[in-house]
């Protein structure tokens, strides 16, 4: 996972070149984001469904701590 201030710098270089990119360019690359998120958000509800239904089996881990747990393994893929 990046700093706070490494994201800041990143963002700010990204900045320098959208303003540079042709307008089909921009296109591509917010159809590229949405992607993405798309792939995310399906990513998150996998894993919220495998972590309740495995709480629900063997009710060894309370609804809070698969929540924690989710995010816990969300952030490490992100890093």
């Amino acid at each position: 996972m990046k700093s706070e201030q490494e994201r800041e710098q990143l963002i700010k270089e990204i900045n320098i070149l959208l303003n540079q990119a042709y307008d089909s360019t921009l296109d591509e690359i917010y159809a590229l984001l949405q992607t993405i998120e798309e792939e995310e958000e399906e990513e998150d509800l996998k894993a919220y469904d495998k972590a309740k239904k495995e709480a629900d089996i063997d009710n060894s881990l309370s609804w809070e701590e698969a929540k924690k747990e989710l995010k816990t393994g969300i952030q490490k893929e992100v890093a």
